[in-house]
């Protein structure tokens, strides 16, 4: 990656606070109160690993899950409590569920948890749904669906279940899969209808709940990112399925394409991609937030992870009594 790209980029944080971890593209550092501060790095992970920094990804992540959380809190609660820098935010300590819940609005996808990989492989009965004869890649469902998945599995990956798996093999309880199922549909719902109106189509998305410290079921993690989503041009996506082409990806497909066209599917050493490509991605994600927020995306000063950054959190964490 070009040197003039990574410094741009903000990749590890070392705030002083006590560190609780660190997943692809997240840091958390643990709090006063059962909270934590969450730091968004500019880290994109593809087929399960890191594989570049992308400049301005984390502050877009960031502020777009914040609008979201905002947007969505009639429907259930979350665990934002300050979005406190472009970069970081102060959220409740909650407990995450073992599993991840997915929402599909189309049949799409070439992962071996895709609707339609398992589709065109000839399965009919698909996580405990069972679907007819004669679909399309990128065919609308006839209406959204939950579909259910463990958080790395025996195998390292994903591995699915049905909705009744959930219950039935202990994952969480009936009385709580409900609520997240319910939740879920009508956050679906909610970020389909903002999207299109931003000439958006949100076609899935993943969704992570984990339970508060007083027992209440919480929306975590992030929310309706192009990290977690995918989203499709809507300006030209009938045109282009009608021509047996793919619909434009306003989302993360765009860097999978990028390495699919070097042959690249996760298997073996992963290539480098030029420094345009994190580019062109940073410039579409950024484009997608000022869709979805209809507001203009203002970089900050200094994206990190150097002293400059580390001081304005924080200050933001002093000023707003979290230490």
């Amino acid at each position: 990656m070009d040197a003039d790209v990574i410094g741009q980029t903000a990749g590890e944080f070392e705030l002083p606070l006590p560190f609780g971890g660190a997943g692809k593209v997240r840091e958390w550092y643990r709090l006063p109160g059962a909270k934590r501060l969450i730091v968004t790095t500019d880290r994109i992970s593809a087929f399960d690993s890191v594989v570049a920094r992308v400049p301005r990804k984390g502050q877009v992540l960031n502020q777009l899950s914040a609008f979201w959380f905002e947007r969505t809190r009639d429907i259930v609660p979350n665990h934002l409590v300050a979005a406190i820098d472009p970069l970081a935010s102060v959220v409740i300590e909650a407990e995450a569920f073992p599993v991840e819940v997915i929402v599909r609005g189309r049949i799409t996808g070439v992962t071996s948890t895709a609707l339609w990989r398992r589709y065109e492989l000839g399965e009919r009965d698909i996580y405990g749904y069972e679907f007819p004869e004669g679909l399309r890649k990128n065919d609308a469902l006839g209406a959204p669906i939950v579909t259910p998945t463990t958080k790395g599995g025996p195998t390292g990956h994903d591995e699915r279940l049905t909705c009744a798996e959930v219950v039935s093999g202990g994952w969480l309880d009936e009385t709580t899969w409900e609520r997240v199922m319910t939740a879920a549909l009508a956050l679906f719902e909610r970020g389909r209808s903002i999207a299109r109106k931003a000439g958006l189509e949100l076609v899935d998305t993943k969704y992570e709940f984990g339970r508060s410290p007083d027992g209440e079921v919480l929306l975590i993690d992030e929310m309706h990112t192009p990290d977690s989503s995918r989203f499709w041009k809507m300006s030209t996506m009938e045109e282009r399925m009608a021509r047996g082409e793919e619909p434009e990806a306003m989302d993360k497909e765009f860097v999978r394409l990028a390495f699919a066209r070097l042959g690249y599917r996760g298997d073996g050493p992963i290539p480098s991609l030029p420094a345009e490509v994190w580019e062109e991605t940073g410039a579409l994600y950024r484009g997608v937030y000022e869709a979805l927020t209809g507001k203009p995306f203002v970089p900050v000063a200094d994206p990190g992870p150097g002293k400059g950054a580390t001081e304005r959190m924080m200050d933001a964490l002093s000023r707003g009594g979290y230490l």
